[in-house]
């Protein structure tokens, strides 16, 4: 059951990160930067419960490492775990101030490839880590200007990703709230819905970096409860934006309201519109279950 993968994967995360704290002590060298996820994380392990935490443990790895000319260089590498984590990379981005922002790229698209050909399901943070211990040094060295990736490639390659968010809140009445969701998406140019009432749904699609200003816009605003329950990314040429969108524009879909204030949503047409939209799957990671 999903329950018990949700179980074993905060189990795995959690292993790993008490050998991470074991292996470097010390908090110049690893050091968790939200502490909420990870108190989450162990309650839901110690609890056995099936609710999934809020939001994604991170952490920083820091990584001491020769150059080729023999002096010490530090990456640090931010990392998220996925809920899925094993079973789904984790998110891990390198930096140092050493790295020019093409050889950045580079460096984190080769650790990337290196951790998809060779860790599909299991931990791997500590091969990253060794990886990077390894290879990374190499990067500052690397002339990019003359090789295929140009600092043109690299602003390219921000441009273009896709991002779908799937956001739930316990409740949207507010009209305020609402007026900015619909305002907002249209000013970062973010096509979606948002189905207000309870509980709440919004989903908004485009650049990932719109995409992420609006979700900052958004939670800073007064919740009962937010959270993104699903994300998705597509890395594309600028040109095929408009091909991965699933919805026109944003707008309120209200399914037939109904309940004391009008505000209870019929979910059963909310699957029919993710089914057509082909979204489907979207239904059981808001609501748990199969939606028909």
């Amino acid at each position: 059951t999903t329950e018990m993968a949700n179980q074993e994967e905060a189990e795995i995360q959690i292993s790993e990160l008490d050998l991470l704290a074991s292996m470097f002590p010390y908090e110049e060298e690893f050091a968790v930067t939200d502490q909420l996820a990870l108190a989450e994380l162990k309650h839901c392990v110690e609890n056995e419960s099936a609710e999934v935490p809020s939001s994604k443990v991170q952490f920083i790895l820091n990584v001491k490492t020769e150059a080729p000319n023999a002096s010490m260089v530090e990456f640090s590498m931010a990392c998220a775990l996925p809920f899925k984590y094993p079973a789904v990379l984790p998110e891990i981005t390198v930096r140092s101030s050493l790295l020019s922002r093409s050889q950045q790229i580079l460096l984190n698209s080769d650790l990337k490839t290196y951790l998809m050909q060779n860790f599909s399901g299991e931990p791997c943070i500590l091969s990253a880590r060794e990886w990077v211990k390894d290879h990374a040094a190499a990067y500052t060295d690397k002339n990019l200007s003359s090789s295929s990736m140009t600092a043109s490639d690299a602003t390219q390659l921000e441009v273009t990703r896709f991002t779908r968010l799937w956001i739930y809140s316990h409740h949207i009445y507010n009209k305020q709230k609402r007026k900015n969701i619909v305002d907002w998406a249209k000013e970062l140019s973010l096509s979606g819905f948002c189905m207000p009432g309870k509980p709440g749904v919004v989903c908004v699609e485009g650049l990932q970096s719109s995409c992420e200003e609006f979700w900052s816009r958004l939670r800073r605003l007064t919740w009962k409860r937010i959270l993104i329950r699903h994300r998705e990314d597509v890395s594309l040429e600028s040109a095929e934006i408009q091909k991965q969108r699933k919805f026109p524009t944003l707008e309120e879909k209200c399914f037939d309201a109904h309940g004391a204030r009008g505000n209870r949503m019929d979910l059963g047409q909310l699957y029919h519109f993710l089914e057509e939209k082909g979204c489907a799957d979207i239904f059981q990671m808001y609501f748990g279950v199969e939606g028909h």
